[in-house]
């Protein structure tokens, strides 16, 4: 059954990360920082290197590709949420190469910045806590 509530703009956070810094980690940092519980992050830029991850429906598992190489952020889409008592940021990333040639998966450690600028919008609502759905093995919104 589709589960939804209602929720309102709040306040919006735009910046740019830190050279050589750790892509989800900053966002993470940021997201805890300022105690946001409850938003939406997207972002745009170049990384040194990426870490990315597929989500395997039949072993229930994350597989991760390590990409060795510069990258532009051609699309970066998450949100945040609260998991083990805290900011959580989950977050899908699309990268391409300098042929044009495109990777994307769910953002990882490891993904170093290059450059990259982000805009996170915070939310006023309902707790969205993220728990272990039993269906699928991730940790979903329990709402």
């Amino acid at each position: 059954m589709t589960v939804y509530k209602e929720v309102e703009p709040q306040r919006t956070i735009i910046g740019k990360l830190d050279f050589e810094g750790d892509l989800i980690g900053q966002l993470n940092d940021i997201a805890g920082k300022n105690n946001i519980l409850l938003g939406k992050v997207e972002a745009i830029g170049a990384v040194k290197k990426a870490r990315i991850g597929y989500y395997d429906q039949n072993t229930f598992e994350y597989q991760f590709m390590n990409i060795d190489e510069h990258l532009e952020i051609t699309s970066l889409i998450g949100n945040i949420s609260i998991r083990d008592d805290k900011p959580f940021v989950h977050a899908h990333i699309n990268l391409a190469d300098e042929n044009g040639v495109a990777y994307g998966g769910h953002l990882a450690e490891g993904t170093i910045v290059f450059a990259c600028e982000f805009i996170m919008t915070e939310y006023t609502g309902p707790e969205f806590v993220r728990a272990l759905d039993e269906q699928t093995r991730l940790p979903l919104w329990k709402i």
